[in-house]
C-alpha cells in the first residue's frame, strides 16, 4: 500500500478501494446506522448505545471488503484517514458524486 501525507492524495485511492456496488452500499448502510444509533444515544442519554458504533460501521465495512470487494481494508495501516474517506464518501454519496 502507497504512502501518503494527506487525506487529498488518499481520497482518490479510498475510492479505488470501493469500486464494488455492494461493498460501497454497506459502507452506507453502516454509516447510516451508525448515525442512528448516536442519535438513540442522544435522545435516550444513554451512552451504552454508543458500544455498537465500531461493531455496526467496522462490521459492514469489512463484510464488504472482505467478501465483495475482496480486499484488505485500508482501516488496518491509515485508521484516520480510512474513517475520514468513509464519511466524505456517504455524504459524496448524498450528492450524488458517489453512486451506489
Amino acid at each position: 500500500m502507497a504512502r501518503f501525507s494527506s487525506f487529498a492524495e488518499f481520497y482518490p485511492f479510498y475510492l479505488g478501494e470501493h469500486r464494488n456496488n455492494v461493498c460501497r452500499r454497506l459502507h452506507f448502510i453502516g454509516s447510516c446506522i451508525v448515525l442512528l444509533l448516536l442519535l438513540i444515544a442522544l435522545l435516550t442519554r444513554d451512552a451504552w448505545w454508543l458500544l455498537l458504533l465500531p461493531v455496526v460501521g467496522y462490521g459492514f465495512a469489512w463484510i464488504g471488503h472482505f467478501f465483495f470487494e475482496k480486499n484488505r481494508p485500508a482501516t488496518f495501516q491509515y485508521p484516520w484517514y480510512s474513517l475520514i474517506g468513509d464519511w466524505r464518501m456517504f455524504i459524496d454519496v448524498l450528492r450524488g458524486r458517489v453512486r451506489l
